[in-house]
């Protein structure tokens, strides 16, 4: 009897954190997200170059620019760099041993660009690696380091390069990646992922003190910070979280710059869409089992709170997985004692609560990315599709990471060609047409 009543506790316990934590969450991400736009957006709303100090200037940067397979993409991110409205800048492709004709499209460009740099690497040695070249050519102290199909808005290094002209203390600056693809019903609601998640994720997560991650599409770098805590990490699925957490464990800041807009792909298949979430949360994972000792270590506790989110949130995950296991059980054996009025799965007055809270996120999101992204209100519609694909997809990679990370095999994370969905599929048919 006494076992029932623990579990019976243990249970509610269980549903109650399933449903209070992503509601806490969203509650914090929404009040951090709007305090950081009142103070470091409205102040500079009517600027398109943040104003400088008299005594101050702007100085070179070296956009880094990392291909793998990217002819299809090369010639397109190439030109829009070197386009930038920049006074003083040069621009490095590093060709990481692709397999098509990038090497040939980069060197071409090459002729007829003199800021154009090209560092050809003969064997796929994985993105790390292949920033760390290009940072150690390069000729400026700012690294802006872009992925190859990515398209830089003209007045981006600005907005980053502003950061580490006042703030010595800087190591990064992270930018604010805009879906070009929206064409499909995944894209559509990408869109609206970016602004409602990632967007105010770092807005909030700026407000209360540090970032889980840069990201990896866009961020500048002090190039004395990146060498201080060895470049980035070639073993790591996701080098871009990994080397966020190497600057902040050694005392650097990191930041977030809504101003410097990128225009990106991203995949539009399930099957695409799979492999980059589950890269992603199992980079998440390894990086949590290699910097859990913070911890344990009272000069990190700067560190603790994304340390204990982390944490929680692969509990939150696995937590969810058991309500769905423990439902679809009850539908085959009767455990009332558990369960006895309703399934936690049927909408009730905390789903309608939860739901609430999903549109008040939305609505927040819109209004402080709407100011740099035009037309984003018409791509929310389709946000209703948000928790049935990509929170379903989102939990089921989280659990899958951590068993794959504890006991995968470990080595070198390489170059794989990903999807960049119907856009990249579009150029192939124009082309083949074109032949």
């Amino acid at each position: 009897m006494a076992f029932l009543i623990f579990l019976h506790s243990l249970w509610h316990f269980i549903l109650g954190f399933v449903f209070y934590y992503p509601l806490f969450m969203s509650s914090l991400w929404i009040i951090g997200a709007i305090f950081f736009y009142f103070k470091n957006e409205r102040p500079y709303a009517k600027d398109i170059i943040p104003p400088l100090n008299p005594h101050e200037r702007w100085p070179g940067v070296s956009i880094l620019i990392p291909c793998y397979n990217e002819g299809e993409n090369a010639v397109e991110t190439i030109s829009y760099a070197l386009n930038v409205h920049y006074p003083e800048f040069e621009v490095i492709a590093i060709n990481d041993g692709s397999k098509d004709n990038t090497l040939e499209i980069l060197m071409d460009m090459a002729v007829d660009n003199p800021r154009l740099k090209v560092v050809n690497l003969a064997e796929n040695q994985g993105k790390a690696l292949g920033l760390q070249a290009g940072a150690l050519l390069a000729k400026y102290e700012y690294l802006l380091c872009i992925d190859g199909d990515a398209l830089l808005d003209p007045y981006c290094p600005y907005w980053m390069v502003k950061h580490f002209i006042r703030y010595p203390e800087v190591a990064a600056v992270t930018g604010n990646p805009r879906i070009r693809n929206r064409t499909t019903l995944l894209g559509k609601i990408q869109v609206g992922e970016f602004s409602s998640i990632v967007g105010m994720i770092k807005r909030a997560q700026r407000s209360f003190g540090r970032l889980f991650t840069v990201s990896g599409v866009i961020t500048a770098f002090r190039k004395a910070a990146v060498h201080e805590v060895g470049y980035w990490s070639p073993d790591m699925l996701t080098e871009d979280i990994d080397v966020t957490w190497k600057l902040q464990r050694n005392g650097w800041d990191v930041r977030f710059e809504p101003r410097a807009l990128v225009w990106i792909l991203m995949p539009e298949t399930l099957k695409g869409l799979w492999k980059q979430r589950l890269r992603w949360a199992m980079g998440g994972v390894q990086v949590m089992l290699k910097n859990f000792k913070v911890l344990f270590q009272p000069k990190q506790t700067h560190l603790w709170g994304l340390m204990v989110e982390l944490m929680l949130s692969t509990l939150w995950s696995y937590s969810m997985v058991l309500v769905f296991v423990v439902w679809f059980i009850s539908l085959l054996v009767p455990i009332s004692f558990l369960m006895p009025h309703h399934s936690p799965i049927v909408p009730d007055q905390s789903s309608v609560i939860l739901i609430g809270a999903c549109l008040l996120q939305f609505a927040v999101s819109k209004w402080l990315d709407g100011h740099y992204d035009q037309g984003l209100g018409k791509n929310y519609f389709w946000m209703v599709w948000y928790p049935f694909i990509y929170w379903l997809l989102n939990l089921l990679t989280a659990v899958t990471a951590l068993p794959k990370v504890l006991f995968g095999k470990k080595g070198r994370a390489r170059w794989v060609s990903p999807d960049r969905g119907a856009h990249q599929q579009l150029k192939k048919a124009q082309q083949t047409l074109k032949g």
